[in-house]
């Protein structure tokens, strides 16, 4: 399955899309012991209005972190039916920036390396003879070994010197290019697809050889539509929620 990611218009994600990326680190943290704030809680402690908050808590419905039912009120799901997986909502570039938050993942250098076959396929125009430099981690959430993905990252040769610069401890490598280089992201594509894990995966993710992972690859261009980054990642079957929410225009 490929899709293209729709551009937010400005770099700061939308204050709805702010707001429930902090819920769902609070709720995933077990931070609201006492129980789920109400909307006019939420709207008095964040100072945003009651339509922000309703726009948030509809992402976490639907991503399954909370339910919510009229005259009760909002509940957290618990823990067991949202079985410490990372919960993925994208729907544009905020939600996109947002990835992997409440998680953590250090990168390690792997210099330059030929793209897996899997991802020359993605190249278009590029040259499928060159060597990207690629990168390599393990995501996990505080306080649970569990590997929750497998990510490899590869960037354009032309972005080297770049690369030699990047955190590898921060997380979302791409959102650190603008800053460093100038480079804006104007389109992302990704292929989903459900496979068999392969050798290498299952070790490094603590999985039996052929279970069930989801593979997504993403594919990052600049605004005059060159490709600069490729990431492959491995996602167990069981610990990987995507969330992807669709308006409908009246």
């Amino acid at each position: 399955m490929t899709e293209c990611v729709p551009l937010a218009k400005d770099r700061e994600p939308p204050r709805y899309l702010q707001l429930a990326g902090d819920l769902r680190r609070k709720v995933l943290a077990g931070g609201f012991p006492a129980g789920f704030p109400t909307e006019a809680e939420l709207c008095a402690h964040y100072g945003v209005s009651r339509f922000t908050v309703r726009e948030a808590l509809r992402r976490l419905q639907a991503e399954g972190l909370i339910s919510r039912r009229r005259g009760s009120g909002t509940s957290i799901q618990p823990a067991a039916a949202r079985g410490r997986a990372l919960h993925q909502p994208l729907s544009n570039i905020g939600e996109l920036l947002q990835y992997g938050r409440g998680s953590q993942i250090t990168y390690r250098p792997l210099g330059r390396v030929d793209l897996p076959g899997l991802a020359v396929s993605h190249l278009g125009q590029t040259r499928a003879d060159e060597q990207w430099i690629g990168f390599s981690g393990l995501r996990t959430l505080p306080g649970d070994p569990r590997p929750l993905a497998l990510t490899e990252v590869f960037f354009a040769p032309r972005l080297e010197a770049v690369c030699a610069r990047l955190d590898l401890s921060s997380g979302t490598l791409f959102a650190q290019l603008d800053e460093l280089a100038g480079i804006n992201v104007g389109k992302v594509t990704q292929d989903i697809q459900a496979i068999p894990a392969g050798s290498e995966a299952a070790r490094l993710l603590g999985l039996r050889r052929g279970s069930p992972v989801l593979r997504v690859i993403r594919c990052y261009h600049d605004l005059s539509g060159r490709l600069f980054e490729i990431s492959v990642t491995h996602h167990p079957g069981d610990r990987f929620v995507y969330s992807m929410h669709i308006d409908v225009e009246g």
